[in-house]
Protein backbone atom coordinates (compact mmCIF):
# COMPACT_ATOMS: atom_id res chain seq x y z
CA UNK A 1 0.00 0.00 0.00
CA UNK A 2 2.67 2.43 0.90
CA UNK A 3 4.30 1.76 -2.40
CA UNK A 4 1.27 2.55 -4.13
CA UNK A 5 0.92 5.79 -2.43
CA UNK A 6 4.51 7.11 -3.09
CA UNK A 7 4.17 6.25 -6.42
CA UNK A 8 0.67 8.07 -7.08
CA UNK A 9 2.45 11.08 -5.47
CA UNK A 10 5.53 10.92 -7.30
CA UNK A 11 3.76 11.00 -10.20
CA UNK A 12 1.84 14.17 -8.90
CA UNK A 13 5.26 15.76 -8.67
CA UNK A 14 5.93 15.42 -12.49
CA UNK A 15 2.70 16.37 -13.61
CA UNK A 16 1.49 18.96 -11.38
CA UNK A 17 4.89 21.12 -10.82
CA UNK A 18 7.01 22.62 -13.06
CA UNK A 19 10.08 21.51 -11.71
CA UNK A 20 13.26 22.60 -13.72
CA UNK A 21 15.73 19.97 -13.36
CA UNK A 22 18.94 22.58 -14.31
CA UNK A 23 19.97 25.25 -12.05
CA UNK A 24 21.26 27.33 -15.27
CA UNK A 25 17.76 26.96 -16.69
CA UNK A 26 16.09 27.73 -13.75
CA UNK A 27 18.38 30.79 -13.96
CA UNK A 28 17.69 31.73 -17.32
CA UNK A 29 14.03 31.52 -16.80
CA UNK A 30 14.08 33.21 -13.35
CA UNK A 31 15.60 36.27 -15.12
CA UNK A 32 13.71 36.39 -18.12
CA UNK A 33 10.29 36.58 -16.06
CA UNK A 34 12.27 38.34 -12.97
CA UNK A 35 11.39 35.49 -11.01
CA UNK A 36 13.08 34.27 -7.73
CA UNK A 37 14.46 30.60 -7.93
CA UNK A 38 12.79 28.07 -5.30
CA UNK A 39 15.50 25.17 -4.77
CA UNK A 40 14.29 22.12 -2.29
CA UNK A 41 16.46 19.28 -1.55
CA UNK A 42 13.89 16.22 -0.49
CA UNK A 43 14.36 12.67 -0.56
CA UNK A 44 10.96 12.18 -2.14
CA UNK A 45 10.37 8.40 -0.89
CA UNK A 46 12.01 8.45 2.22
CA UNK A 47 12.10 11.65 4.29
CA UNK A 48 8.41 11.92 6.08
CA UNK A 49 8.99 16.02 6.58
CA UNK A 50 10.21 16.07 2.54
CA UNK A 51 6.80 14.03 1.96
CA UNK A 52 5.04 16.35 4.42
CA UNK A 53 6.37 19.44 2.57
CA UNK A 54 5.55 18.07 -0.45
CA UNK A 55 2.21 17.05 0.39
CA UNK A 56 1.36 20.21 2.77
CA UNK A 57 3.19 23.16 1.07
CA UNK A 58 3.86 22.55 -2.64
CA UNK A 59 1.09 20.66 -3.29
CA UNK A 60 -1.30 23.20 -2.70
CA UNK A 61 -3.08 26.25 -4.69
CA UNK A 62 -1.41 29.08 -2.61
CA UNK A 63 2.13 27.54 -4.03
CA UNK A 64 1.36 26.29 -7.10
CA UNK A 65 0.16 30.15 -7.95
CA UNK A 66 3.55 31.34 -7.21
CA UNK A 67 5.01 29.53 -10.13
CA UNK A 68 1.53 30.43 -12.53
CA UNK A 69 2.10 34.68 -11.63
CA UNK A 70 5.94 34.16 -11.90
CA UNK A 71 7.29 34.56 -8.60
CA UNK A 72 9.12 31.47 -8.66
CA UNK A 73 10.83 29.03 -10.15
CA UNK A 74 10.66 25.60 -8.68
CA UNK A 75 13.52 23.50 -8.85
CA UNK A 76 13.83 19.93 -6.82
CA UNK A 77 17.11 18.02 -5.98
CA UNK A 78 15.81 14.86 -5.27
CA UNK A 79 17.42 12.42 -3.92
CA UNK A 80 15.18 8.75 -3.95
CA UNK A 81 16.31 5.87 -2.61
CA UNK A 82 14.00 3.08 -3.89
CA UNK A 83 15.38 1.53 -6.61
CA UNK A 84 12.46 2.09 -8.81
CA UNK A 85 12.14 5.67 -7.95
CA UNK A 86 15.69 6.19 -9.07
CA UNK A 87 16.57 9.20 -11.42
CA UNK A 88 18.99 9.07 -14.39
CA UNK A 89 22.10 9.50 -14.25
CA UNK A 90 22.77 12.70 -15.65
CA UNK A 91 19.93 14.02 -12.95
CA UNK A 92 21.72 12.28 -10.04
CA UNK A 93 25.10 14.14 -10.96
CA UNK A 94 23.38 17.67 -11.13
CA UNK A 95 21.43 16.99 -7.83
CA UNK A 96 24.79 15.40 -6.15
CA UNK A 97 26.41 18.96 -7.54
CA UNK A 98 24.03 21.02 -6.51
CA UNK A 99 23.76 19.57 -2.90
CA UNK A 100 27.34 19.99 -2.73
CA UNK A 101 27.43 23.72 -3.63
CA UNK A 102 24.33 24.81 -1.78
CA UNK A 103 23.59 21.71 0.83
CA UNK A 104 26.85 20.39 1.95
CA UNK A 105 25.49 19.11 5.24
CA UNK A 106 23.05 16.98 3.74
CA UNK A 107 19.81 18.19 4.94
CA UNK A 108 16.79 17.15 4.43
CA UNK A 109 14.67 19.12 3.66
CA UNK A 110 16.44 22.16 2.82
CA UNK A 111 14.73 24.73 0.58
CA UNK A 112 16.85 27.91 -0.51
CA UNK A 113 15.02 31.07 -1.84
CA UNK A 114 17.30 32.84 -4.35
CA UNK A 115 17.70 35.58 -6.86
CA UNK A 116 18.01 34.62 -10.52
CA UNK A 117 21.90 35.28 -10.42
CA UNK A 118 21.97 32.01 -7.21
CA UNK A 119 22.20 34.39 -4.47
CA UNK A 120 20.87 32.59 -1.51
CA UNK A 121 18.10 35.40 0.14
CA UNK A 122 16.69 32.66 2.58
CA UNK A 123 16.66 28.83 3.63
CA UNK A 124 14.63 26.98 5.58
CA UNK A 125 16.00 23.87 7.09
CA UNK A 126 13.70 20.66 7.97
CA UNK A 127 10.04 21.48 7.83
CA UNK A 128 8.83 24.94 7.51
CA UNK A 129 6.62 25.65 10.36
CA UNK A 130 4.22 27.70 7.82
CA UNK A 131 1.48 26.35 6.35
CA UNK A 132 1.31 27.08 2.33
CA UNK A 133 -0.59 30.51 2.31
CA UNK A 134 2.03 32.14 4.52
CA UNK A 135 4.88 30.18 3.06
CA UNK A 136 4.05 31.65 0.04
CA UNK A 137 3.02 34.92 0.98
CA UNK A 138 6.79 35.37 2.70
CA UNK A 139 7.80 34.58 -0.85
CA UNK A 140 5.90 36.96 -2.56
CA UNK A 141 7.22 39.52 0.14
CA UNK A 142 10.68 38.54 -0.14
CA UNK A 143 10.44 38.91 -4.10
CA UNK A 144 8.78 42.19 -3.65
CA UNK A 145 11.58 43.24 -1.71
CA UNK A 146 13.82 42.45 -4.67
CA UNK A 147 11.86 44.02 -7.44
CA UNK A 148 10.19 47.26 -5.97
Amino acid sequence: MKTIIVTIILVMFSVGIRAQNRLETAKKEAAENNELILLNFSGSDWCIPCIKLHKNIIEKEDFKKLQEDHIITYLNADFPRNKKNQLSTEIKNENAKLADQYNPKGIFPYTILMNKDGKVLKTWEGLPAENALAFSSEIRDLQQKQNP
